[in-house]
C-alpha cells in the first residue's frame, strides 16, 4: 500500500519513514499482537471520547506493548547495527536517493 524501502525495515507515509513489524514473527504470533493492537486504538479512541485520562494513559501503554513486540517501536529487529531511523523524513536518511527516485503516484498514497 505505501512505499517500503528495499530492505524492507520501513513504509513511508507523507516522507516519514515508519518501521515495518518483524518479518520474522510467526504468523500466529503476529496475528495475536496485531489484534492487541487494535484492542489498544479502540480504547484510545474510547478513552478520548470519554475523556478518561487514566484510561487514556492505560490504552496508549497497551498499544506501545504491542508495537513493540510487532517491532514497530522499542530494539531493531534486525542485526547488521544500522541505526534506527524510524520517523524521520525520508529524504534526511541514507534511504534519501531511493525516495527521491519513487514516482508521484507511489507518493500520493
Amino acid at each position: 500500500m505505501y512505499p517500503t524501502t528495499p530492505d524492507g525495515r520501513y513504509f513511508v507515509v507523507r516522507g516519514r519513514l515508519w518501521r515495518c513489524s518483524n518479518p520474522a514473527l510467526p504468523e500466529a504470533v503476529r496475528e495475536h499482537w496485531v489484534k492487541v493492537l487494535m484492542d489498544a486504538r479502540r480504547a484510545v479512541k474510547a478513552a478520548k471520547h470519554s475523556e478518561d485520562p487514566e484510561a487514556l494513559v492505560k490504552a496508549r501503554a497497551q498499544v506501545d506493548v504491542a508495537k513493540q513486540a510487532l517491532g514497530e517501536r522499542g530494539e531493531v529487529w534486525w542485526d547488521d547495527g544500522s541505526a534506527d531511523v524510524n520517523r524521520r523524513m525520508a529524504r534526511n536518511t541514507q534511504y534519501a536517493d531511493w525516495y527521491a527516485g519513487l514516482d508521484e503516484a507511489s507518493l500520493q498514497k
